[in-house]
């Protein structure tokens, strides 16, 4: 019995520690770029969607694009400014991005959200490669 309040107050004592932080929700470089700019200027960049559906005063239009073969380099560690194993080899790879886009009446983008994403040339997003540059 008492190593069953002992382990009770244990656990207690425990969880008293825990403390929850609340989570800052950060934009992508996509919705920081594209969030209150005209959908239809982003049409007009990128092309048309493949699909929408109404919501009431709202819209979701799914886009698809930014097609594109590319070669990616050879990853190396580097060590004192010098080139060291290699992490990853070269490869090519099919790129593409898949976007959800919420527009309001006034023709909006209110929130952007990637669908599907693959790993940029420069980086961990192509998505964001695509859309979010200039």
């Amino acid at each position: 019995m008492r190593f069953r309040i002992a382990l009770l107050a244990g656990i207690s004592l425990t969880l008293s520690a825990c403390t929850t932080t609340p989570s800052i929700a950060t934009k992508s470089p996509v919705e920081t770029r594209w969030a209150g700019q005209s959908a239809g200027i982003f049409f007009a960049k990128f092309g048309p969607p493949l699909s929408d559906v109404s919501n009431g005063s709202t819209t979701t239009y799914t886009w698809r694009g930014g097609y594109k073969k590319a070669k990616i380099p050879a990853k190396y560690d580097e060590k004192d400014g010098k080139r060291g194993r290699q992490i990853s080899p070269a490869r090519s790879a099919s790129l593409s991005c898949t976007v959800q886009l919420t527009v309001d009446s006034a023709y909006k983008i209110s929130s952007i959200r990637t669908v599907s994403d693959r790993p940029g040339v420069n980086g961990p997003s192509y998505c964001a490669e695509f859309l979010a540059g200039e």
